[in-house]
């Protein structure tokens, strides 16, 4: 299925952007009459029957609509520090869109070797990622922000105290969640929930596998934070933990970053797509 991408979509036109109308009438060799299918970037399919084209510009007349295409049913805010090498984060972004994502913040820690870390090809390599995985919403790509800026940003003040709220004990409510063995009657408060993944140990916040985190949780939502090569710093940890943020590891292997990201979208996926 060929999909192409457009930003301008006005009532019952739509018209595609110089680098897509190239794309779609210089590569494929569409001509007028026939019928493509137009994402906008925000869940809506369009199918359209292109009335002129050239390989500057495609306009094409909208036949009809269909909302919420190709979505999944949760919402996944992945907050990245950036890779030493750029290309790694690039490819965590595009395998991350293909599996299902909302939002990638980049964000810088005391231990990030990359300190500034520019968004402009990132939102390409979306935008081609969701039209090779067949989904209507392109993936926000935020500016980069400082652990401690993203954390006070989304983080919830109104929380336990981390000794009551990160613990392994099943009986101890996740954000309003009561966690029970079986899943059931459980109860949700309506917020994300908030997950930070680190490697080091730490007696009095015990991390809980990203996969129980996730099960122990019955809300659709989350936020979860991967920091860079030289991982999070302790304090870094505690300002999270003191903000509603639940520690987490990924498995006994040591992770890159970008894997280690992309193994987190993975656990979303499965936890919520039948």
């Amino acid at each position: 299925m060929e999909i192409f991408y457009s930003k301008e979509i006005d009532g019952s036109r739509c018209r595609l952007s110089e680098d897509e109308a190239a794309h779609c009438a210089k590569v494929l060799r569409h001509r007028e009459g026939d019928i493509i299918s137009v994402i906008d970037g925000t869940g809506t399919l369009y199918r359209c029957r292109i009335i002129s084209a050239s390989p500057k510009c495609v306009e094409a007349e909208i036949i009809s609509s269909e909302p919420d295409w190709g979505t999944h049913p949760y919402r996944l805010h992945l907050a990245v520090a950036p890779t030493k090498n750029a290309d790694r984060y690039e490819w965590f972004a595009e395998k991350a869109c293909e599996i299902g994502t909302d939002e990638i913040s980049p964000i810088i820690g005391m231990h990030s070797e990359r300190k500034i870390f520019k968004t402009s090809r990132v939102e390409k390599i979306l935008v081609s990622a969701v039209k090779q995985s067949l989904k209507g919403a392109v993936p926000a790509i935020h500016e980069p922000m400082p652990v401690k800026d993203f954390i006070l940003k989304y983080g919830d003040d109104d929380t336990e105290t981390p000794a009551e709220l990160h613990t392994t004990d099943k009986e101890v409510p996740i954000h309003g969640t009561a966690a029970n063995p079986d899943h059931t009657d459980r109860t949700h408060t309506g917020k994300p929930l908030r997950l930070i993944a680190y490697c080091f140990e730490d007696a009095s916040h015990p991390r809980i596998s990203i996969k129980e985190a996730f099960d122990r949780y019955d809300g659709h939502e989350a936020i979860v934070m991967i920091g860079p090569e030289g991982d999070f710093s302790p304090e870094e940890a505690e300002l999270a933990l003191s903000h509603g943020f639940i520690p987490v590891h990924l498995g006994p292997s040591r992770l890159r970053t970008e894997t280690a990201a992309v193994t987190a979208a993975e656990a979303a996926y499965f936890r919520w797509m039948e």
